[in-house]
């Protein structure tokens, strides 16, 4: 087969992954839309169960309370379908992967995406409903707190994204020290530079207080520490020094390995 057939093969095996991962999500939608008004009280509830006596959530825009809530639904049925997305990821890469390369792989993906799932829950039940009550404890009397529902959807999508990045930092340490991009050495002695980089990204990706700061800056750098943590397991083979790469070899080529 020549390299044009292969490559229009790549493309149709491409298609026909994308299709399916769309058309199940596109089958989870259905439900959830249904459930849209629910899903975004549900999101809405740490704001919700801050606000004043009376307090209310507002939209400003006519179709706001109709899109809003879709897209919370797609947002949902994008969580809950990750796993097959995933696995068709997995599918169109796997067959040009060598052995030693799938068992890395497909451990990784998991444990990414159950860290980044962690990093949203922790952002829902413990930044958020800190946040809000920091927030509306300084509201100046007399000023009605009335958060539009569209920019709250957007602030929490935010908070989502950036706890669920920062959740990823033990498999971002892992994978450094199994390329042998930085020695396990390397890794312990920059942690004084990790410390003050994390309270850095605290203050640039949180609200503008320092409670939100310290919620992201404080797991982020627990988390290196894990990553250090599992690197040294991961990284240990017999009789092998921690800080040398696993491949010591890496300038030879290896053959590549045909699964069948």
């Amino acid at each position: 087969m020549n390299d044009e057939s292969t490559f229009i093969s790549h493309l149709v095996e491409l298609r026909a992954r994308l299709v399916r991962a769309f058309t199940v999500i596109v089958l989870g939608f259905l439900p959830c839309a249904y459930f849209a008004r629910d899903l975004y009280t549900i999101l809405a509830q740490p704001l919700l169960e801050k606000l004043p006596l009376g307090g209310q959530m507002i939209a400003t825009a006519v179709a706001t309370p109709f899109f809003i809530p879709m897209q919370v639904a797609l947002m949902t049925a994008f969580v809950v379908t990750l796993p097959h997305t995933l696995y068709q990821v997995w599918a169109f890469v796997a067959p040009g992967l060598y052995s030693h390369e799938k068992r890395l792989f497909l451990p990784l993906v998991f444990a990414s995406s159950l860290l980044f799932f962690l990093g949203m829950a922790f952002a829902y039940f413990a930044a958020l409903p800190l946040v809000f009550e920091f927030i509306i404890f300084f509201a100046p009397d007399g000023v009605a707190v009335m958060t539009d529902i569209g920019e709250y959807l957007s602030f929490v999508l935010t908070m989502f994204l950036t706890f669920g990045i920062a959740f990823e930092v033990p498999v971002f340490v892992v994978v450094l020290a199994r390329t042998g991009a930085i020695s396990l050495t390397k890794l312990k002695e920059v942690r004084a530079y990790v410390l003050v980089g994390a309270f850095v990204i605290g203050a640039i990706f949180t609200p503008p207080d320092v409670i939100s700061q310290f919620l992201l800056a404080v797991p982020l750098y627990l988390l290196y520490e894990l990553g250090i943590f599992l690197a040294g397991l991961t990284n240990k083979p017999a009789g092998a020094d921690l800080d040398k790469p696993l491949v010591d070899n890496a300038h030879k080529p290896a053959a590549k390995e045909k699964d069948f």
